[in-house]
């Protein structure tokens, strides 16, 4: 067998056990796909799933999955996901929708430690395992990825983050009280931010400070 004929029965094969797959969870996510296609927010779900079948799945994002597949594959392997997808139902305040969602929880459970809470929350929102992980902002941007154990929450009853687009909050972090976070900035693993971060920066330590700007290496307090 030479190599192009390998790969093709290797592509059966994995197209093979994806079907089977689908077969045996199509039944549990019945719910969350009604949810999904019923949905206002059913553009940006889109994108998230994109985001997340990209970044944990590279192999079935590039197979081009159509996005109720993607639903069900990250509702079968991300509890994570789970939790945002609710997050983007629970926003749309339809009735009918909130009661399916109520037995939809049921089957996929969300994962415990994670909370979030944000007025909006923008497409392509990625969460890497969300491990005691606690978001609680006034809005968070397109295309921002938390890791597990941060914590985004308010310092007083009002006063909380703002999240531009493209932030990445790393491991352990902490973003405190009414601070905003650049476009495209970067908060390193557990550091803690107090004050507003400008655009297209990355900042580390207790409590953080600047050390990348516009692509040039910095030391700078906030």
């Amino acid at each position: 067998m030479d190599d192009k004929e390998e790969k093709f029965t290797s592509s059966l094969i994995f197209q093979g056990v994806i079907n089977f797959f689908y077969a045996l969870n199509f039944p549990r996510a019945i719910l969350h796909i009604f949810l999904f296609l019923t949905s206002p927010s059913k553009g940006v779900i889109e994108k998230d799933i994109n985001k997340w079948m990209e970044m944990e799945h590279y192999e079935l994002h590039k197979a081009g999955l159509i996005s109720w597949r993607g639903l069900v594959w990250l509702l079968w392997k991300d509890e994570p996901f789970r939790n945002l997808f609710y997050y983007r139902i629970k926003k749309d305040y339809l009735l009918p929708s909130r009661i399916v969602l109520e037995i939809a929880q049921l089957i996929y459970k969300p994962r415990s430690t994670l909370f979030i809470k944000a007025s909006s929350i923008g497409e392509g929102f990625f969460i890497q395992h969300g491990y005691s992980t606690g978001i609680g902002a006034k809005s968070i941007g397109k295309n921002c990825w938390i890791n597990q154990m941060v914590v985004i929450g308010f310092s007083e009853e009002d006063k909380a983050p703002i999240l531009g687009d493209n932030v990445h909050i790393s491991v352990g972090a902490k973003i405190l009280g009414d601070v905003t976070i650049g476009d495209n900035s970067i908060v390193g693993a557990n550091a803690v931010v107090v004050k507003n971060v400008p655009p297209n920066c990355t900042v580390v330590g207790v409590p953080a400070y600047i050390i990348k700007r516009d692509g040039k290496k910095v030391n700078e307090p906030l």
